[in-house]
């Protein structure tokens, strides 16, 4: 049996590395038509407020079911039904928790009331071969993190690309502009690392910017995200009652589709 020697082993690493760096792809959305796929979205965040001099700290834990099926898909676009299927809430502020179960309303604090009701109703979403919305629901659960937006051309390992996300929720204007990076690619996955920069604007309420970074795993067949895990850090000023109070934001979120 030939010896393996550390310069036969390095020569094969090499060639391992060629052979990445020189895979190139283009990634569309094409999903199983009649498919339908889960996504458990997970958040947990710090929230640090200062006021009146005192220092207000709140924990928020999420946790969110949602389905989505490919009703309808061609080589232009992709048709969606999607909806929350289970939503739990936790936060707790100076020593007071406050609880929210879609699926155990006997747990719910009142100050929430049918929190995850209008979710819960089942959306339509169209999108385009390259993730862009193209009719449907302009708010859709978590569904617009799991489907990215992708440029027109190859990537390979090294390729950068930008998109610009923008939502309107109950009148608090969110925006945000990222950077995805290819970091490797492989039959079974297209790795992206990410930088965003995050802008809220609530008009005269409330105003802030922060950053948000992380990973994607991506599948190549269908141009679903399959993973992703991600860092915000967000700081901001709420007017209350004529007063400015200066809140900084923590957290991670977690998303994974079956």
């Amino acid at each position: 049996m030939r010896r393996v020697t550390p310069a036969l082993l390095i020569l094969i690493a090499l060639t391992c590395m060629s052979f990445m760096a020189g895979d190139s792809i283009k990634l569309r959305l094409k999903p199983q038509q009649g498919k339908t796929y889960t996504l458990i979205y997970k958040n947990n965040t710090t929230n640090k407020m200062e006021i009146l001099g005192q220092t207000m700290n709140q924990s928020v834990e999420m946790e969110m079911r949602q389905t989505f099926t490919a009703n309808k898909v061609s080589n232009t676009q992709s048709v969606f039904e999607t909806q929350v299927d289970a939503l739990r809430m936790s936060t707790s502020v100076m020593g007071t928790k406050m609880e929210y179960d879609s699926e155990h309303p006997e747990k719910n604090s009142p100050l929430w009331g049918d929190l995850g009701e209008d979710l819960k109703k089942p959306q339509t979403v169209t999108y385009d071969a390259s993730g862009h919305v193209v009719g449907g629901a302009a708010l859709a659960g978590q569904l617009d993190a799991v489907i990215l937006q992708f440029p027109d051309k190859e990537l390979s390992v090294g390729s950068k690309w930008t998109s610009t996300r923008t939502q309107n929720i109950d009148g608090v204007n969110y925006k945000l502009d990222i950077e995805y990076k290819v970091a490797s690619i492989s039959k079974k996955s297209v790795n992206l690392t990410f930088n965003g920069v995050y802008h809220l604007d609530m008009s005269q309420e409330a105003e802030g910017i922060g950053t948000y970074k992380g990973t994607y795993c991506i599948d190549p067949q269908t141009g679903i995200m399959t993973s992703s895990t991600g860092l915000i850090n967000l700081s901001m000023t709420v007017n209350e009652d004529g007063y400015d109070i200066p809140v900084t934001t923590e957290g991670t979120t977690v998303l994974i589709v079956k």
